[in-house]
């Protein structure tokens, strides 16, 4: 039976050649991983639809059997276009995404966390980011988790607490963004 739900697309890797693994934070089940088959033929019906940070609208066959789910329609609801065109937006972004992957556990419902997220993308597809975008969103996600951190600045020490590990790309972008101001 097919299941309805809205998320926003984590990763993509190569299965085959024709094929996709997408990885998708959804407002229902957390993040989940599907399967696109015939995904990168010319012809297909997810030609387009399927880039990194869009929200969507997906129809999918969950299995019983594996993780890995079918996904069987996409419709773009927002592609968050000025993401992709500034490096600085695309390596913020980056790190949102790594650091929610590195929180959450496969289908384990995060509402919050998918509005978050959603928040963030908006966030800066409509402006430039600074340190301090960088510094609420991991505040916000503290908050998420139930990590409640004193303050903006101690979010990243109760998250590594937490998880034992940021991801490695933290401290470049934090010194890239100290620059820019």
């Amino acid at each position: 039976m097919a299941e309805s739900l809205n998320g926003v697309l984590l990763r993509r890797i190569r299965y085959s050649e024709t094929s996709l693994i997408l990885t998708w934070f959804t407002d229902l089940h957390g993040k989940i991983k599907t399967i696109a088959k015939g995904a990168l033929r010319q012809s297909s019906v997810f030609a387009g639809k399927l880039d990194l940070f869009f929200q969507c609208d997906l129809l999918l066959t969950f299995s019983r059997k594996t993780e890995l789910h079918l996904l069987r329609e996409v419709s773009i609801k927002a592609t968050f276009e000025r993401i992709r065109t500034d490096y600085l937006k695309t390596t913020v972004a980056s790190y949102f995404v790594e650091l929610v992957e590195k929180v959450t556990e496969l289908e384990h419902p995060a509402p919050e966390v998918y509005r978050l997220l959603l928040r963030a993308m908006g966030y800066l597809d409509r402006q430039k980011p600074d340190t301090r975008g960088v510094l609420f969103f991991e505040s916000e996600l503290c908050k998420c988790l139930g990590l409640y951190p004193p303050d903006m600045h101690s979010a990243a020490e109760k998250l590594l607490e937490a998880y034992s590990q940021l991801p490695e790309t933290r401290a470049a972008l934090i010194s890239i963004l100290s620059a820019c101001i």
